[in-house]
């Protein structure tokens, strides 16, 4: 098990630093450093004096990969690359255009972000796996049908509708709670409520019909039948059996959603004025302040493949049998 840990480490280094290759490229190829500068000073402050200046001033005055006037290592380490990319791995994703410290805002921000994420990644779960349970301990039955149909049209509809509507019906008109904003301590249930509740309801009809999708194929396979050969009622082969079997599926899907619990939902967020990582996230993209979305790239890729290894190593205690070479 220790072998195979360090081994899925091993390999996730290179792909980190690929997606950071390839993520540093992208925004250099779409935007030089004289671009960023112009976007960044304004139209009518625009000269060479200040986009050189503005340069200096935050590293972008470098070569972007190699620096032949140097010598030594300093021809690696003194260009672009290396200032605002390699230095992330080690914690430093440096200042945004504000001049805040980078690093300081996402541990600030993790916290609004995980009061909304993390409810809505354990109460949504629990209620979808729940109702896909009950949609196959009775299917074939006009319950099943209906609630397909029920979760069909659920995910049609745009998450915006759940957001806007939810706002409009239960803040609005009912004034149950704030329409948006955030505020600590204990008042800050007031302000995560709503956003929890919309999260919930607007990912049932997908997750549900996913889940149901699973339990159904379980049913039909041969140790399903023995179980009920043995006389086991129909509840417990469904709750003792086909849950335990269906694990594996479940837990794979999951780990898509690790990333969101640190990261942040983008339009929860934003429409509800959370000060998380999903808002700051949008309003990095709106300013056009690429050292923020670098990093925030960075840890998206990063977290998601830490995911993805406590996913694999989750499959051993669904199923003593899985062994890692």
């Amino acid at each position: 098990m220790l072998a195979y840990i360090i081994r899925r480490l091993l390999y996730a280094l290179p792909i980190l630093v690929g997606v950071n290759l390839i993520t540093f490229a992208l925004f250099f190829v779409v935007n030089t450093p004289d671009d960023m500068a112009r976007m960044q000073l304004g139209v009518k402050r625009v000269t060479p004096e200040a986009i050189d200046r503005w340069k200096a001033e935050r590293g972008y005055d470098k070569p972007l990969f190699f620096n032949d006037a140097a010598s030594g290592s300093a021809m690696l380490s003194e260009t672009i690359f290396f200032s605002k990319s390699v230095r992330m791995f080690v914690g430093d994703f440096g200042r945004a255009e504000d001049g805040r410290d980078i690093a300081r805002e996402i541990v600030t921000r993790m916290g609004p972000s995980l009061a909304i994420a993390l409810p809505t990644f354990i109460i949504g779960l629990l209620v979808s796996v729940s109702l896909a349970l009950l949609l196959t301990f009775f299917r074939a039955t006009y319950l099943d049908f209906w609630g397909v149909v029920l979760c069909v049209a659920m995910m049609s509809i745009s998450g915006l509708f759940y957001i806007i509507g939810g706002q409009y019906l239960i803040s609005k008109l009912w004034k149950l709670v704030p329409i948006s904003g955030y505020g600590g301590g204990l008042d800050a249930w007031k302000f995560v409520i709503l956003p929890v509740l919309i999260g919930v309801v607007s990912g049932i009809g997908s997750s549900t019909r996913w889940y149901r999708t699973i339990f159904i194929e379980e049913i039909a396979r041969d140790y399903v039948r023995t179980a009920r050969a043995k006389g086991l009622a129909e509840a417990a082969v469904l709750f003792r059996h086909v849950l335990r079997n269906a694990l594996i599926p479940i837990l794979t899907g999951v780990v898509v959603v690790i990333p969101l619990l640190f990261m942040g939902s983008l339009l929860t967020e934003s429409f509800f004025g959370i000060p998380g990582l999903g808002s700051y996230t949008i309003d990095a993209i709106n300013a056009q302040d690429f050292a923020v979305v670098r990093a925030m790239v960075f840890i998206g890729s990063l977290l998601y493949i830490v995911g993805l290894i406590l996913t694999d190593l989750s499959y051993t205690f669904v199923d003593p049998r899985i062994r890692f070479n």
